[in-house]
């Protein structure tokens, strides 16, 4: 749906919708109709109850000729503007009113729109019909005991066999997450009925199982906040409410001003819907954890912020995950949006923004979307109110400091990792400045502790977006433990002190040699007279894998491209056939990292995006790097963040090479499938058999490479599992023998890795499952390791 703005003759002054010349296009009428559909609700100088008014009248005017379109557009905004539902229910009111056969196509359209979403996994988009569904009820469009009946079936669910439980919970959440908007009605009409289904709804919250949530909260602590998992808090919400006599006294509602005329209209029943049956398709939303920064303690002075179990919370968070979820490609449209919320002077808006922001930048398993986006968001929202909305980025500065106090049981280091790349990209908008001495307690602390290691990563992201020398002014002197190393090249060729270390004369003969653009021939060349320490091994292979000519060559090639990223990729172009000769075992691809990460150790990010390049260019695969990184060489730097960012960077890249894959080989069949469409109207059946030969072998072969890739996708995931497993067992058994507190700071941050690995790659490692839990995750395992297998597959169970 387009969201264009008219600015011919669209824009009125007063806001009114006003009259179409009549030698308007039809392809005109129709853009102008969208655009005074998309628009009413947004600010204006007339009220919106007559902007509805007039909307309404136009659109009736309009229905003889444009009746499709007008239900595709209000069918469109209902999934995707919820935000503005009650503006919109109230129009389809006002239409209903004025014609009847209308408001029921508009019902049956909704439904089958409901019906298309739930077939094809957009659950979260159902959410909002349904929630405009059952709006509707309050606009005399759709009869309380047909809504009833309705939610009747959504939590008859809850009584299915052989179901996941999130099935259960996203009609449940559905069910609950209306009654804000029309339990009162509903609860007048049909109180018997709702009693019933909210004693059905406590029942079912009873039993549900929550092994999953550890590994879905931000923190390990209820300090500074409770962290409830999110049907629980929506249950209190709406427990409150009903508490209450369900008055809720934040949620716009434009119809009640038209409530003479909409209890006049008709109303239509709800088409019986029955909810879809479960298949191997169905992909349901994850549980998630509420996350909590503020509370009504925090803003004494301004309106007070409704409490954690009200409900007007619930409606408010949101209204405003849903604003950002429609304008988050346009910052500056966001941030109007979000402070031009109704009601902004009833509530403390400027905190709940905030909140809901970082409530989606520490989501698990990932923010909803890029997470620069929410610094340019915060940062916009300041410009539009620098007079309110900086007091509170200076409480979330605060904020900052008391997450700092509270790192040692802060939970989960993945949220860490992303707090450290919002507060770096923060600083880097304000000129770095920060009391970096009340963070000077770090100092005498071990450096693998939570503080002097969070420190640590944040100047290292720093010098990411600036560069060394401004960091190491900008820190004081006492933080220089901490700081950044200067990110030069190490080249051990380069003193002449070690002239007596294997392969010193071919370093120097290479180094001439490649700047005097020699060809890879005369590298081979060069290099054949390197001695392979391994030739006197008893395997076949050592003859092959000669570690000191790897060694030489990349040392000396990465030291003279060590200018900048653009001459190392030059450089491993010209000379990719070198290292995919040198690089031929799984020991030499093993090597090449090896040395890579010798040369460039103080430079995180060269060591990242070298790393890259040579699993596109093929140099090394991806199975090399994940053995690599589990490896005894990098056991000083394996709880640095540049190390997970280097691994979950390799594992997209599997995962995306087998989608391009079979993205290749369903093409290649619809190809074939069309060929053969044609060839029913077509009489000359042998040529026809032609084309399908080469099709045919093409899927063949296409086949063959997706079961290979799929192959080498299940393999790193079992290389990557298998080590953890190592790596956690051997740390759990010398903790046990040595009488030592098996939950240190490595073992926090490798188990939270673990669980970062099932969570952001959950949908390709559910496919291998069954081989994951035979050869891996069996009964047998250490319940420590078990414990997070066990609560993965219950996200999904």
């Amino acid at each position: 749906m387009s969201r264009r703005r008219h600015s011919d003759d669209s824009d009125d002054s007063d806001g009114q919708p006003h009259k179409r010349r009549r030698t308007s296009e039809p392809s005109e009428i129709e853009e102008r109709l969208e655009s005074l559909i998309c628009r009413v609700g947004e600010k204006s100088n007339s009220s919106l109850e007559s902007n509805l008014e007039g909307l309404a009248g136009v659109l009736e005017a309009d229905l003889p000729n444009y009746k499709s379109k007008i239900l595709r557009i209000l069918c469109t905004v209902a999934r995707l503007l919820p935000e503005k539902l009650t503006v919109y229910t109230t129009l389809v009111g006002l239409l209903n009113a004025r014609n009847y056969n209308f408001g029921g196509e508009f019902v049956e359209a909704m439904i089958r729109q409901l019906k298309e979403c739930l077939k094809v996994n957009m659950y979260n988009e159902a959410v909002h019909l349904v929630r405009f569904l059952s709006d509707l009820v309050n606009c005399h469009v759709i009869a309380a005991p047909s809504m009833v009946a309705m939610f009747e079936n959504f939590v008859s669910v809850t009584q299915e066999e052989d179901v996941p439980q999130v099935r259960c919970d996203w009609y449940m959440f559905a069910f609950l997450s209306s009654l804000p908007w029309v339990g009162k009605e509903l609860y007048e009409k049909k109180d018997a009925e709702m009693d019933r289904l909210l004693s059905q709804t406590e029942s079912y919250l009873k039993r549900r199982q929550k092994i999953h949530v550890p590994m879905l909260q931000v923190w390990t602590a209820d300090k500074p906040h409770p962290q409830e998992e999110y049907l629980d808090c929506l249950w209190s919400q709406i427990q409150k409410l009903k508490k209450d006599r369900w008055q809720e006294r934040h949620i716009l509602r434009p119809y009640l001003a038209f409530d003479s005329i909409l209890c006049e209209a008709l109303q239509h029943n709800l088409p019986p819907f029955t909810p879809p049956p479960h298949t191997e398709d169905s992909v349901y939303p994850m549980p998630r954890v509420i996350f909590r920064m503020f509370d009504y303690t925090d803003d004494p002075e301004g309106p007070v912020m409704p409490g954690s179990h009200s409900v007007e919370r619930f409606v408010i968070e949101e209204n405003l995950h849903c604003i950002i979820k429609s304008h988050w490609k346009e910052r500056k449209t966001c941030a109007a949006q979000l402070l031009s919320y109704p009601g902004n002077n009833k509530i403390p808006l400027n905190y709940h923004i905030v909140e809901v922001i970082f409530a989606e930048l520490f989501q698990l398993p990932s923010p909803p979307h890029i997470e620069v986006m929410y610094t340019t968001l915060l940062i916009e929202l300041c410009k539009l109110q620098p007079g309110s909305l900086p007091q509170v980025v200076s409480f979330l500065l605060f904020f900052c400091l008391v997450l700092y106090m509270l790192l040692s049981g802060l939970g989960n280091e993945v949220v860490v990792h992303v707090f450290i790349n919002w507060f770096s990209h923060h600083l880097s908008n304000f000129q770095f400045r920060w009391s970096w001495e009340d963070w000077s307690d770090c100092l005498t602390q071990d450096l693998e502790k939570p503080k002097p290691k969070f420190v640590r990563e944040v100047l290292e992201k720093c010098m990411r977006l600036s560069y060394h020398q401004r960091i190491i002014d900008i820190v004081p002197a006492s933080f220089s433990v901490l700081s950044p190393a200067n990110p030069v090249c190490i080249y051990k060729y380069g003193d002449e002190s070690n002239r007596s270390l294997p392969g010193y004369t071919v370093a120097l003969c290479l180094t001439i040699a490649i700047k005097n653009k020699a060809s890879n021939d005369e590298i081979f060349s060069i290099l054949k007279d390197v001695p392979n320490p391994n030739q006197d091994d008893d395997d076949d292979e050592g003859f092959t894998f000669n570690p000191l000519k790897i060694e030489v060559f990349v040392q000396t090639l990465l030291h003279l491209a060590a200018k900048s990223f653009s001459h190392s990729f030059s450089a491993l172009a010209k000379f990719h056939e070198v290292f995919k000769t040198l690089a031929e075992s799984d020991e030499g691809k093993l090597h090449v990292l090896r040395v890579v990460y010798e040369v460039w150790k103080n430079h995180p990010q060269m060591i990242a995006v070298l790393v890259d390049k040579m699993i596109r260019t093929q140099i090394v695969d991806c199975a090399a790097v994940a053995n690599w990184i589990f490896s005894s060489e990098l056991a000083h730097d394996f709880t640095r963040f540049y190390i997970w960012e280097i691994l979950h960077s390799t594992i997209r890249k599997m995962n995306k090479h087998v989608l391009k894959i079979h993205k290749e080989l369903e093409d290649t069949k619809a190809r074939l499938a069309r060929q053969h469409k044609r060839r029913d109207s077509d009489d000359d059946d042998r040529s026809s058999d032609r084309e399908d030969g080469p099709l045919e072998e093409q899927i063949e072969r296409l086949q063959e490479k997706v079961e290979s890739a799929q192959s080498e996708q299940k393999n790193l995931f079992l290389v990557i599992f298998q080590r953890f497993i190592m790596l956690l067992t051997e740390h759990l058994v010398r903790c046990e023998t040595g009488g030592i507190d098996v939950f240190t700071p490595w073992y926090k941050s490798c188990i939270e890795r673990l669980q970062q690995i099932f969570l952001q790659h959950h949908q390709i490692i559910q496919q291998y499952m069954v081989t994951f839990e035979n050869l891996l995750f069996t009964a047998e395992l250490d319940h420590h390791i078990l414990a997070v297998f066990q609560q993965f597959c219950a996200l999904q169970a």
